[in-house]
């Protein structure tokens, strides 16, 4: 008599199994993953924060004050762009009864419609003495 041939393959318990698994592991993952692409990106503006605080600085040695507008600098637009277009980089005078010749503030605000609008570090801004702030949901150690 011939025997039935025993079924080599996966059956619908296995399968979900495997999906099951395949979904928690995303779940866990994606989130990760996007974080760390946010605070990547951060690093772009950042970077051209420190990177036009540097020419403030040079500017100021040379003149003894603080300018507000970066074409000043050197650069071609009063909103410098960041070196991946993520952020715009403004000038502003410092808040409060502070001269410009004393200090100016640097704000890196997400360009509009780019992916770091729905970041929640928000706007990152410094300043000339040091300051660091930041106008969105996470805190000023997460973002800086």
């Amino acid at each position: 008599m011939n025997r039935a041939s025993k079924y080599n393959g996966f059956n619908l318990i296995e399968l979900m199994i495997v999906v099951a698994i395949v979904g928690i592991l995303a779940s866990i993952g994606y989130p990760l993953y996007k974080d760390q692409v946010d605070r990547t990106r951060r690093t772009d503006g950042k970077t051209k924060l420190l990177e036009v605080l540097e020419a403030q600085e040079r500017f100021y040695s040379a003149n003894n004050t603080y300018i507000t507008t970066l074409t000043g600098l050197g650069y071609a637009v009063a909103t410098v762009p960041s070196d991946e277009g993520f952020y715009g980089i403004t000038a502003a005078q410092c808040a409060g009864p502070i001269a410009l010749t004393q200090c100016i503030s640097l704000s890196a605000t997400p360009t509009a419609g780019g992916p770091q609008t729905a970041d929640g570090c928000g706007t990152l801004s410094i300043d000339s003495r040091g300051n660091k702030a930041e106008t969105g949901t996470l805190t000023l150690a997460q973002c800086w």
